[in-house]
């Protein structure tokens, strides 16, 4: 066996390069400060060999020889993870969940087996010891006569102990803090999460025991670790919200086996996160009617429409130099839609204080909820309430105009559901989709331009 030696090398962290030194930028993906310096171990025997490795003795096969027919899904017994994972979980299948601290990740991976005591699963946890991960599972509830709890960081040993159990389900959380002893660096680093992830990989890919990875994100809000993770699990779903609020969107990034335009909804509640089956009803107007700086947008994520409450605030600039805040929302498109509204309608807002807030703590990028942003921000200056059973759905051009958005047709029918009398949508909208739905008592008003959506709302 050759004698082990140690060298320093230079990872970059978005792409998995390695480069002999420090570069500002990647030669590979083109990034710049991604490189992260890591020591390597040279001249050790391949632990990895054809005649070691389990199942390397298959052939390859001509492609009109395999089965090509529907992949065998397991029920979570969550309509909302079915849901976004296209069915259920595939056999085999590696899926990673990111988010914030504290955002639920933990929570959901421990709700999954504590819902499904037919699913012997393994949960191996390398934050927390087996007494916490107890006292938290008591808080959810549920049945846990079919989850067994691994506290171990040594990828060789949790691979040894899952070949072992043979589980239907395993958990690893998270694959931040695992490390493997053929890789000489500290966990977490771009080597040992490319290690740990391709050893699982493996073992998810050999045993067809489908494996739930819990990630960490980085400031920035992607998730820690080389690129490189993502491109090697088949879905990457990410927890999105506040911390301080209580409403969780989990979003697919990727996903081989279903659509990336599903969205699920959770309710944070003392045991653990509720399944939201309609959010439009949580997150419209929850106050009395005849209050100003209110309208409610039919929007849409990924394919579903729901309807969010907009609230804003005008005030007179109280120190000189107006403000502009908005929560959930993207302030640069706010300052854009209020120079339009300056601009093209007359409106001086340049002087008064501006603030917007998307209800339920939600982070909103739904051009449709332009004209939303709008109505509220003039309801709120001129002081006049809009009816509570008024939305809208349109986007705001630099000219002025109300463009049409996409798929108006089931925004309707989601407002006409909820016992909306009038939606505002843009003049250029076909409506020939909407023939023979039922949707006789919903009024739908087309304006072309900003102001003609004032002439019309506030006449």
């Amino acid at each position: 066996m050759a004698s082990v030696k140690t060298k320093t090398v230079w990872f970059c962290k978005e792409c998995g390069n390695e480069s002999p030194k420090w570069m500002g930028c990647c030669p590979s993906c083109g990034e710049w400060n991604t490189m992260v310096e890591e020591t390597v171990a040279t001249g050790r025997k391949n632990l990895h060999t054809a005649s070691d490795v389990p199942g390397s003795g298959r052939k390859p096969m001509l492609l009109k020889d395999i089965d090509s027919s529907v992949e065998q899904r397991i029920s979570l017994n969550n309509a909302e993870v079915d849901r976004i994972l296209g069915g259920g979980l595939v056999e085999g299948s590696l899926i990673l969940i990111g988010g914030e601290p504290g955002i639920g990740k933990s929570t959901l991976s421990l709700q999954i087996p504590l819902h499904c005591p037919h699913l012997k699963t393994l949960y191996v946890t390398g934050e927390e010891s087996a007494r916490q991960v107890k006292l938290r599972a008591a808080r959810i509830g549920g049945d846990d006569s079919g989850c067994m709890i691994y506290s171990e960081t040594l990828m060789e040993n949790i691979i040894a102990q899952a070949r072992r159990i043979m589980p239907d389900l395993m958990v690893v959380d998270s694959v931040q803090t695992m490390f493997s002893q053929t890789v000489e660096s500290s966990p977490g680093s771009v080597t040992q999460i490319k290690e740990t992830a391709a050893m699982l990989l493996r073992f998810a890919k050999e045993t067809g025991v489908p494996v739930i990875l819990i990630g960490h994100i980085t400031k920035e809000g992607s998730i820690a670790g080389p690129k490189v993770l993502e491109h090697i699990v088949d879905v990457v779903l990410q927890f999105e919200g506040e911390n301080r609020g209580t409403y969780r969107l989990l979003r697919s990034i990727k996903n081989r086996f279903g659509s990336t335009s599903e969205l699920a909804v959770f309710e944070m509640t003392g045991k653990g996160l509720r399944e939201v089956a309609n959010p439009s009803e949580m997150l419209i107007p929850m106050h009395e009617d005849g209050l100003s700086g209110v309208a409610v947008s039919a929007m849409l994520d990924g394919m579903r429409p729901f309807l969010i409450e907009v609230q804003s605030l005008v005030s007179t600039a109280a120190y000189g130099t107006p403000q502009r805040s908005a929560t959930g929302f993207d302030v640069r498109r706010l300052n854009m839609l209020l120079a339009v509204l300056e601009k093209r309608a007359g409106f001086k807002l340049s002087v008064k204080d501006v603030f917007l807030n998307m209800a339920g703590g939600l982070k909103v990028n739904d051009p449709a909820c332009d004209l939303a942003v709008i109505s509220a921000v003039l309801s709120s200056n001129f002081d006049l309430a809009i009816p509570s059973d008024v939305c809208f759905a349109g986007e705001v051009g630099l000219s002025g105009e109300v463009r049409p958005v996409a798929q108006t047709d089931r925004r309707i029918m989601e407002a006409a559901r909820l016992g909306f009398r009038k939606i505002y949508v843009s003049s250029f909208t076909s409506l020939d989709s909407l023939a023979g739905q039922d949707i006789k008592d919903m009024e739908i008003v087309k304006v072309a331009d900003v102001p003609s959506l004032c002439r019309s709302l506030f006449r």
